[in-house]
C-alpha cells in the first residue's frame, strides 16, 4: 500500500513545483514591465535635466555684456545730431535731390547714449546732411592709402588704386570706406628749391643729379665737366620746369 501511494506522490509534488516555476516566470515578466514602465519616465526627465545644462552655458553667451568696439568714437551724453556715423543708423531717404540737403531719420546703435537741446535722452532723432554718396564727396572729406611704387613724373601721369575713408564728422551715403584710382603724388622729401640751386651753382660736378638719386647722370656730369656746360645749362632748365625729378619717381615737396 505504502509502495503504491510513492508514485502518485511523486506526480502530484511534480506538477505542484511545475505551477510554482511557472508561477514564479509569470511574476518577473509582470515585474520586468512595471520596471520598464516605470523607468521611461525617469529616463526621460533625466534628458530633460541633461539638455537643460547643456543649453544653459548657450543662454548665458547668448545674453553676453561685451561693448562694441563703435562705442568708443561715441561721446556719452553728447547731443545726437552731432554724433559721429558709426554711432548711429540712419534710414536712406529716397526722396532727395542729388547735391540738396536733406533730412534723414536716424537711431542710436546699442550702448550708445545721447540727448537733445532740451538734456533729455533719445534715441530717434533727425539729421541734415547733402544727399550724395561718399565716393562723390570732396578730396578733402575722405583721407586714401598712399602708393611708393608708382612714378609721379611719367606721362602720360601713372594711377593707382588706393582705398580711401571718410572722414569721422562727415556724413554720407553708401558704405564709408570705397575704393579709387588716384593720380600719384608721394613724396620722397627731395625739395625743388634745394634741387634747382644745386643745379644753378654745382650743376657743371653733377651735384644737382647726386642729390635727385640719379647717380649715372651724376657721373657723366662730373667727368664730362657739366657736358662742356651745354649739360648743366639744360638741366637747369628742365628741373626749373619740374621735368627732371627724383629717381624714387616721387614729387618735389
Amino acid at each position: 500500500m505504502a509502495a503504491g501511494a510513492g508514485p502518485g506522490a511523486l506526480r502530484r509534488l511534480c506538477g505542484v513545483a511545475l505551477f510554482l516555476s511557472q508561477l514564479y516566470g509569470l511574476s518577473g515578466r509582470a515585474g520586468s514591465l512595471m520596471t520598464t514602465k516605470h523607468s521611461q519616465p525617469q529616463s526621460t526627465f533625466a534628458r530633460s535635466l541633461t539638455s537643460t545644462s547643456t543649453n544653459t552655458p548657450y543662454l548665458k553667451a547668448a545674453e553676453s555684456t561685451e561693448i562694441p568696439s563703435y562705442v568708443t568714437k561715441c561721446p556719452s551724453n553728447g547731443l545726437c545730431s552731432r554724433l559721429p556715423p558709426d554711432c548711429m543708423t540712419c534710414n536712406t531717404n529716397y526722396s532727395c535731390v542729388y547735391g540738396k540737403p536733406a533730412t534723414f531719420d536716424c537711431k542710436v546703435k546699442p550702448h550708445v547714449h545721447c540727448v537733445d537741446q532740451n538734456n533729455h535722452e533719445q534715441e530717434n532723432f533727425t539729421i541734415n546732411m547733402t544727399c550724395q554718396f561718399c565716393w562723390q564727396l570732396a578730396t578733402t572729406d575722405y583721407v586714401c592709402t598712399n602708393s611708393t611704387s608708382c612714378m609721379t613724373v611719367s606721362c602720360p601721369r601713372q594711377r593707382y588704386n588706393a582705398t580711401c575713408t571718410v572722414r569721422d564728422h562727415i556724413h554720407c551715403l553708401g558704405n564709408r570706406v570705397f575704393p579709387k584710382m588716384l593720380y600719384c603724388n608721394w613724396t620722397g622729401g627731395y625739395k625743388w628749391s634745394t634741387a634747382l640751386a644745386l643745379s644753378i651753382t654745382l650743376g657743371g660736378f653733377g651735384a644737382d643729379r647726386f642729390y635727385l638719386g640719379q647717380w649715372r647722370e651724376g657721373l657723366g656730369k662730373l667727368f664730362s665737366f657739366g657736358g662742356l656746360g651745354i649739360w648743366t645749362l639744360i638741366d637747369v632748365l628742365l628741373i626749373g620746369v619740374g621735368y627732371v625729378g627724383p629717381a624714387d619717381g616721387s614729387l618735389y615737396i
